[in-house]
């Protein structure tokens, strides 16, 4: 982000994670923002917005030379993480899951700013999971059948792999999967 001002190029560099970052509901998470900049500043303001998807942004906190101003309605959820820009956020909910926005302004001869975007994942651990077997007194050895049915009651992204002694088990003549 390059910014001209009365003829002086003053570039303000502001790093964030390039890829999705995945929290743990219940967990903190930590946005890891830097920011360089190699212009005379008397201030420097930080803001943190957040969007979900189909919303308007909204406003998380924001800082000016290190004295945080929160929306008091987050206060005790978000923290800002000096001397950089990073944003803790503790606990993680389901509802924190979207893109953070942070701009930063540096304030001198003239105003630089940049601004960028984190999209942030939140992740359910998945639950012990319960197998429920039909008909419930089992089968008797070459006669009939039996269904086996695992449930989880909670946990994003399951996926689901049948073993037997320790070994994948496989669609077949025995064996049929739904």
């Amino acid at each position: 982000f390059f910014h001209f001002y009365a003829g002086i190029c003053s570039a303000l560099k502001l790093t964030v994670p390039s890829h999705t970052i995945h929290g743990i509901e219940g967990q903190p998470l930590h946005l890891s923002v830097d920011y360089n900049f190699n212009a005379t500043a008397s201030e420097i303001q930080i803001i943190w917005l957040f969007e979900r998807s189909q919303s308007n942004p909204k406003y998380v906190l924001g800082s000016v030379n290190q004295k945080v101003v929160p929306d008091l309605e987050y206060q005790d959820k978000f923290t800002l993480i000096p001397p950089n820009a990073s944003l803790r956020i503790n606990p993680l909910s389901l509802s924190d899951e979207g893109n953070y926005i942070v701009k930063i302004n540096v304030h001198g001869n003239g105003t630089i700013a940049a601004s960028q975007k984190i999209q942030v994942a939140v992740d359910v651990p998945v639950t012990k999971p319960t197998v429920h077997t039909e008909p419930s007194s089992g089968v008797v050895e070459y006669v009939g059948n039996i269904t086996l049915k695992c449930i989880v009651d909670r946990g994003t992204r399951v996926t689901y792999q049948w073993m037997k002694n320790g070994k994948r088990l496989h669609a077949g003549p025995n064996y049929t999967f739904s």
